[in-house]
């Protein structure tokens, strides 16, 4: 065996010990972090009870929607939206909680955003019809459920 063979041509050491005749150093991976954790929801209490109703702090619009018909209804079928709102609250006044008389962050009261979000679902429902902006009626289906 050649005993040059065992020894680096650039830097006269043994090949075994040399930088040039070794292979790269394997280049460090970077750690790779885990994607965070989902931070929880605090706990809600609930009810351990399974017959305890739920306890809102809104009015629902599902309390609006037979309200509605019935102001309509009175009304013979139309009636401007602040007219009905009028009456509205009069007819749903022991219904309506005390979060209802806050602001929506439209600032609109959080009933009146019920009662409108409960003619849309009417007027889904064929109930009632979009007209006249500002005019509530009724479609002629909810007129023959009477």
């Amino acid at each position: 065996m050649d005993a040059s063979a065992d020894y680096c041509d650039l830097c006269d050491l043994p090949r075994s010990q040399c930088v040039h005749g070794q292979p790269p150093a394997p280049v460090p991976k970077k750690a790779v972090k885990p994607p965070p954790k989902p931070k929880k929801r605090p706990a809600t209490r609930r009810s351990t009870a399974p017959d305890e109703p739920v306890r809102r702090r809104w009015t629902p619009p599902e309390v609006f929607k037979p309200l509605i018909l019935t102001v309509l209804e009175g009304a013979g079928g139309t009636l401007d939206a602040d007219d009905l709102f009028q009456e509205l609250e009069v007819l749903a006044r022991d219904r309506l909680l005390p979060g209802d008389s806050e602001l929506t962050p439209a600032g609109e009261l959080r009933w009146r955003h019920a009662a409108r979000r409960a003619r849309m679902a009417l007027i889904d429902e064929g109930l009632m019809t979009k007209t006249t902006p500002g005019v509530w009626q009724l479609s002629g289906l909810s007129k023959d459920r009477g």
